[in-house]
């Protein structure tokens, strides 16, 4: 007669990982990899909030008739330092550099980028002269 084959222990022993195991291990993965992506945007809203204490002084030099300007920071997805209802700025992919961009009827147009504060003013105050 056939012999039906019995399943041994060893088998069970070779994969020691059970299924709640492995459920545990992926979820504490994905609580690392979502506090880095937090601690990311933590950094991209503390770099555009010393870029927007450097606009202080602009920012009180302006009339204080002229509604044009409405500045602050938004906590999107993506943090943005917004100048006016259509240019803001953002980080840069490598989270280092400032990208100052204008949205028109044409599409978005990149007006500065850089790593320097002062070269972002420099580029905001052109800005605000032409509007």
């Amino acid at each position: 007669m056939a012999e039906q084959s019995v399943p041994s222990d060893s088998a069970g022993k070779l994969n020691p990982f059970r299924l709640r195991d492995a459920l545990r291990k992926a979820r504490i993965e994905a609580a690392d990899r979502t506090s880095v992506v937090v601690d990311l945007r933590d950094a991209e809203v503390a770099r555009l909030e010393i870029l927007n204490d450097a606009l202080d002084s602009l920012f009180s030099e302006i009339p204080a008739g002229v509604d044009l300007f409405d500045r602050g920071i938004s906590q999107g997805d993506t943090p943005r330092l917004w100048i006016d209802a259509v240019a803001h700025i953002a980080m840069g992919r490598d989270k280092r550099i400032y990208r100052f961009v204008q949205d028109t009827r044409f599409g978005r147009i990149v007006i500065a980028e850089s790593h320097d504060i002062p070269v972002m003013v420099d580029a905001v105050t052109d800005y605000i002269a032409r509007r």
